[in-house]
Parts: structure tokens; sequence; C-alpha cells
């Protein structure tokens, strides 16, 4: 079964992500000097995150402001004008699409230093709303709230993801080679992320999200 498709009887949800997995040898000199490597790339990723108040993790770091992904401005419009403007829906998506890309490097799920704007080896995708026919528009009021189990249960995911990414920093060292299973879980749980920010924070879907790692 590939990678990005979905399992059987299951339906795919509206936001969809997946890593591409490097079946070669990877770079091990910045692979063992990776959060070195990456601070560049870092820096410019938290220019663009402003004050962040909403969680870890690549689907998520939410801003009331400026900068960051945008969720109290599309909230406050999906719920008194029932719009989404689509600048700010095409923001939020480039700028996960953006930090996705960077928690992948950071995870040594790729050698290839992050783009800003080039999607590389990550794939996102979110559907642009058409919030009078798609969106409940009162539900975003308490969409975060109704996520706290999912947050709960990604809290102890994102742990096991850095053991898992321990592990594979010495694989790839040793090897060369990111072992597949270790790399399937943390895709899957940068995945789960993804989909409690589009239906949470980035408000794109009403579907709850499914608790499950795969497709």
């Amino acid at each position: 079964m590939q990678a990005d498709s979905h399992s059987a009887g299951e339906a795919p949800y509206p936001v969809r992500f997946n890593v591409a997995y490097p079946d070669r040898e990877l770079d091990r000199l910045t692979t063992g000097f990776r959060l070195i490597v990456a601070i560049p790339i870092l820096i410019v990723a938290g220019a663009l995150g402003g004050h962040e108040w909403a969680g870890n993790g690549p689907g998520r770091g939410v801003v009331a402001g400026t900068g960051g992904v945008l969720f109290l401005a599309p909230l406050l419009m999906i719920v008194f004008r029932q719009k989404y403007p689509r600048w700010w829906y095409d923001w939020n998506l480039e700028l996960l699409r953006f930090t996705n890309r960077v928690f992948v490097y950071l995870a040594l799920m790729d050698d290839t230093y992050p783009s800003t704007d080039e999607r590389q080896s990550v794939s996102l995708e979110m559907p642009y709303p058409n919030v009078q026919q798609d969106l409940n528009r009162w539900l975003p009021i308490v969409k975060w709230l109704l996520a706290i189990p999912h947050l709960i249960v990604l809290f102890f995911l994102f742990l096991a993801a850095i053991v898992c990414a321990i592990c594979a920093w010495f694989a790839v060292l040793f090897t060369g080679r990111y072992p597949r299973g270790l790399f399937d879980f943390i895709t899957g749980v940068f995945r789960w992320s993804n989909r409690v920010s589009g239906y949470a924070f980035v408000l794109v879907t009403d579907e709850y999200p499914p608790f499950r790692l795969s497709p």
C-alpha cells in the first residue's frame, strides 16, 4: 500500500499530509549537526511566527495578532460575516507548509535544506471552504475546546516522536538510512497534528479529526 493512500474503509480526511520517504543514503554530516545547521531557517521561522500562544508541533503555533497562523481574524469573519478571505487562507496554508518543512528537516526525515517557497518532500493540502455551505458559523468558537482530547494525545505522541527522531539520528549516522517504521510513525504524528490544526485553528473544515496516524 502506498504511503499516501487511505486505509480500507476509512474516508480520507479533508486535511491531507504526507512526507516522501528518502529511499537513499542521507547526508551524515548535516544529520550529525542538524540543530546547528538549522539555526538560520529557525530564525526565519521565528520571525514569521509572531507571538505564539497555542501549542507546539508543525501543525500549530497560532496567534491572535500579527505574524504566525491567523486564527482570531478568520474566526470573527466566519462568525459575523460568514466569509473566509482567500488571502488569509493562502497565508495560513503556505506558512504551515513552510513550518512543516522545517520540522521535517529537524526530525532528520529529509537532508534537503527547507525552502521558504518550494514544496520539496512535504505535501500539505487543505480545502478552501465555502463558508456558507461548508462551515457552521458558530462552531469555530468552541473548536479549540472540542480539540482538547486530540491535544492531550498529541502531547504524548510528540514525546514519542522525539524519542524516535533520536533513534533515527543514530541510525542515519551509522547506516545512512532512515528506518522506515520510525519515518512512518513521525509522519503520522505530523499528519495528526496538521488535521487538528486545520480543524481547530485554521478553521477550514467542520469534520472532526480522526484519532489515527494513517492517511
